[in-house]
């Protein structure tokens, strides 16, 4: 069942995360590939690079609140302890800022590994608008 999930899980990507998949996929990154909701344990992983344990997660409007902020932490605390990395983006920097947020994944793929290490690419400008969103999710 879990292939069949993770293909249900392709085809309902996010413009967000199709707009990222694409980026992914045209850029060179050093010769580092992407997975695209890659089962990691119990968990879907957005984008999902094997060779740098690197997962790259596109947050929308659902992400930002409490009960969703301890559930992401809880997530990225597990994979962290499985030794996989964690970067974050909200789907508005995906949109607005694509070639910022490439440039962070790339430096994440090269930077060596920090376990324990919450990123939520605070390089980035925040998303501005409560509630706004560029595409859907």
């Amino acid at each position: 069942m879990t292939v069949q999930r993770a293909r249900e899980l392709r085809w309902s990507m996010t413009d967000a995360e199709r707009r990222l998949w694409a980026l992914l996929r045209r850029k060179k990154l050093a010769g580092y590939r992407f997975r695209r909701q890659a089962q990691i344990g119990p968990y879907y992983a957005d984008f999902f690079c094997p060779k740098a344990r690197l997962i790259v997660e596109v947050d929308g409007v659902f992400h930002g609140n409490k009960d969703q902020d301890e559930r992401d932490e809880a997530r990225t605390h597990w994979l962290e302890a499985h030794g996989c990395r964690v970067i974050r983006f909200w789907n508005k920097q995906v949109f607005i800022y694509p070639d910022r947020v490439v440039d962070t994944i790339c430096g994440e793929l090269e930077a060596p590994f920090r376990l324990a290490r919450i990123a939520r690419a605070s390089h980035l400008p925040p998303p501005r608008g409560e509630g706004e969103q560029y595409g859907s999710g």
